[in-house]
């Protein structure tokens, strides 16, 4: 995509990437890439490969401070654990409303990089199963491919592990002969 073309949201993301030194290339679809299931059929990815960057608050002395999770998408952020590797007791996703005001971007399209101000990141160690991901480009319809080691550096971000941990495996049922030695 030409810089000029970009959205304006868009835009800011390019704007960001290349102040790190990385130019981006940014697809756009005529249909939604709002979810991660959507975003992968797009591009035809795995699940795993889309970035899911979202938004948590904690408190802080003038208001809300914004904590950005950047999560494969088939994990989910485990609230604990975020509030371990940050720090904040208070933690909590933030709403619509606020994602957008703390972020300059409307959830769906939320990128890594490009908000108004600096946002503590935290990034999935899942994703560095991958070679490429796709994450958001500032629109409900736009990703861009970037490989995890460059994510990291773009949004400026610390691998921890934010996400649920799988469920155990059932311990298989044992065989009622063999409990009675038949």
């Amino acid at each position: 995509m030409p810089d000029g073309d970009a959205h304006p949201a868009t835009q800011r993301v390019l704007e960001a990437a290349a102040r790190k030194g990385v130019t981006l290339d940014i697809r756009v679809f005529p249909e939604t890439t709002h979810t991660a299931a959507d975003a992968a059929a797009a591009v035809g990815a795995e699940l795993g490969q889309i970035v899911k960057s979202l938004v948590f608050v904690a408190p802080d002395g003038d208001g809300l401070e914004p904590i950005l999770c950047l999560v494969s998408g088939t994990n989910r952020v485990d609230l604990a654990r975020l509030a371990a590797v940050t720090g904040e007791r208070d933690i909590r996703r933030a709403t619509a409303r606020e994602a957008n005001e703390l972020t300059g971007f409307v959830i769906g399209g939320i990128p890594p990089i490009g908000h108004p101000r600096r946002i503590r990141s935290f990034m999935d160690p899942d994703l560095g199963r991958f070679p490429v991901v796709w994450a958001a480009a500032g629109t409900d319809n736009a990703v861009f491919p970037v490989p995890p080691a460059t994510l990291r550096t773009l949004a400026d971000a610390t691998v921890a592990p934010i996400a649920e941990m799988p469920p155990p495996a059932a311990d298989p049922v044992p065989d009622a002969g063999a409990a009675r030695g038949v």
